[in-house]
């Protein structure tokens, strides 16, 4: 994720960050100029239909009757779009609350010195970083911690890992149970706190699995393809050779706002733009860490 400050206009204006849509586009712009230039060109100097009474003058209608139509579109493929990114973020950040709690109920209820409190001190955040690449569609183990009854190596790769590890902190809390350490309302309030990771999972898996309907997204590519291919047409009789120009910032804005709807609708990514979920976990695995 980017951070950046937003009362510095210099940085946004002049400068060319990765997340900028630019570096995306600039090839099809610098097609989209060329065909804007031979369209002009053949209109003005080859057939010369400037001047002259003709059909091609009047698609310039049809572009003022569309631009309000794409536009509704793109707002609402951005809005949606943009729900899906921020739901994303409550959720990590439930997911953050959550892990706190859990270590603070552990903190009060297991007395100093007992091992169990270092064994949740590893498995709290692990169940985090689990999540992270299971989001990513990574089944990496690399970052997961040893404790003194959890070897992340005796994890089923080819499972469901965030819900092997919530199903081993679960066990553990039972164990608690049987041995006397907690009583019967302790077991309900921290088995409470663990099923809120999972709820966290489920969540965040509907997001990442279900994206905007092929037929909406592939329409609205087609539309603003159709719209920017057919606009030298007939502004080129208004405009002239600005039409090159012209074609290509619309262009730029249209396809801009696509791009950007496409990276945060999955927000659990690597985009520039997509949450800082190595930022998130590693500050779960400290807060635990101060706590327990």
């Amino acid at each position: 994720m980017v951070n950046y400050n937003p009362k510095d206009w210099f940085t946004f204006i002049f400068r060319v960050h990765k997340a900028d849509t630019v570096q995306k586009l600039w090839r099809l712009m610098v097609c989209l100029a060329v065909y804007a230039a031979v369209v002009a060109y053949f209109e003005l100097e080859y057939w010369k239909l400037s001047g002259t009474k003709n059909g091609l003058s009047n698609i310039s209608m049809m572009h003022g009757l569309l631009g309000f139509v794409i536009s509704l579109l793109l707002v609402f493929r951005t809005n949606t779009a943009y729900d899906r990114w921020w739901e994303g973020r409550k959720l990590w950040g439930s997911l953050v609350n959550d892990s706190r709690n859990l270590a603070l109920k552990i903190q009060a209820i297991l007395p100093p010195g007992v091992a169990i409190r270092d064994y949740f001190r590893i498995m709290i955040p692990n169940y985090a970083y689990a999540l992270k690449n299971h989001l990513r569609n990574n089944q990496s183990i690399e970052e997961l911690q040893h404790t003194h009854n959890f070897d992340p190596a005796t994890l089923k790769i080819d499972q469901h890992i965030p819900n092997q590890i919530a199903g081993h902190m679960l066990q553990e809390v039972q164990a608690l149970y049987r041995q006397g350490l907690i009583s019967g309302d302790q077991l309900i309030t921290i088995n409470q706190e663990l099923s809120t990771f999972t709820n966290v999972c489920g969540a965040c898996e509907r997001i990442r699995n279900t994206p905007i309907p092929f037929s909406y997204s592939a329409f609205i590519k087609k539309f603003i393809f159709f719209y920017v291919m057919t606009l030298p047409f007939g502004y080129v009789f208004s405009v002239g050779y600005f039409i090159i120009p012209m074609s290509v910032f619309i262009f730029y804005v249209l396809a801009s706002l696509e791009l950007i709807a496409e990276e945060i609708e999955d927000p659990f990514g690597k985009d520039a733009n997509d949450l800082p979920l190595d930022t998130m976990s590693a500050n779960i695995r400290k807060h635990v860490a101060e706590i327990l």
